[in-house]
């Protein structure tokens, strides 16, 4: 694991944006498959009273119970790749230059001083209102057309979805930000951003199963989209 450390060192030295693109793509691939396992053991079976009680002469109890319960887990290779493009096109290039010029433009233009807590909190707060949302629309619009849906379509998942993803985010990200541009050098911030990606790709596949879940239809009383 050590060698492994300085090997990605060594190349981030060498080959900062390529280093980081790859890394990306790589990060949310694997990110993804956690997704698909969350989305596959969270969904929400429907066995009816009418299939237990109506359907035992074709369905044996047993088999009935588990029929639609137990179905082998298959990766989605062909949305692994559709999200590792996501991670290699948008995330790695978009994220390095990101964080880049975050870090250059608080610390020379605004001069505040690195690592204060003006210096933090300006970065957190920018962050989360500037990329943040901008992230999440690119993803939602993204995975949209990956999977063949219209312009209307797109825009009616948008409006379903991103509202309610931005708010919960909203509370937890902030907090990793922190840590982040505190403790993190700017090199590695991007790294340290994309392996919580990990736990945020399976949020986000929810937040999109969910459908027109009724805490979405909360949230969304608050700040009517039209």
């Amino acid at each position: 694991m050590l060698k492994l450390w300085k090997w990605y060192q060594n190349c981030l030295a060498l080959h900062p944006v390529k280093t980081q693109v790859i890394s990306s793509g790589l990060i949310w691939g694997a990110g993804d498959i956690a997704a698909q396992a969350v989305t596959h053991y969270t969904a929400k079976t429907r066995v009816t009273v009418e299939e237990v009680f109506f359907q035992i002469p074709k369905f044996p109890f047993n088999d009935l119970a588990f029929w639609k319960m137990d179905k082998q887990f298959k990766i989605n290779w062909k949305r692994v790749s559709t999200t590792s493009l996501f991670g290699l096109g948008f995330v790695g290039p978009v994220g390095h230059y990101w964080y880049e010029g975050l870090d250059r433009v608080i610390r020379l233009r605004l001069m505040l001083k690195p690592n204060s807590f003006r210096f933090v909190a300006t970065k957190v707060a920018v962050d989360g209102f500037i990329f943040g949302p901008l992230d999440l629309l690119v993803f939602f619009t993204y995975m949209g057309f990956s999977t063949g849906k219209s312009v209307p379509q797109i825009k009616e998942d948008v409006k379903r979805d991103f509202l309610p993803a931005f708010v919960v985010e909203g509370g937890i990200w902030p907090m990793v930000q922190v840590a982040n541009f505190r403790f993190i050098p700017v090199r590695y911030q991007l790294l340290y951003v994309n392996f919580f990606c990990l736990l945020d790709s399976c949020f986000l596949s929810w937040v999109e199963q969910q459908q027109d879940a009724s805490w979405k239809q909360w949230l969304k009383s608050f700040l009517p989209l039209k």
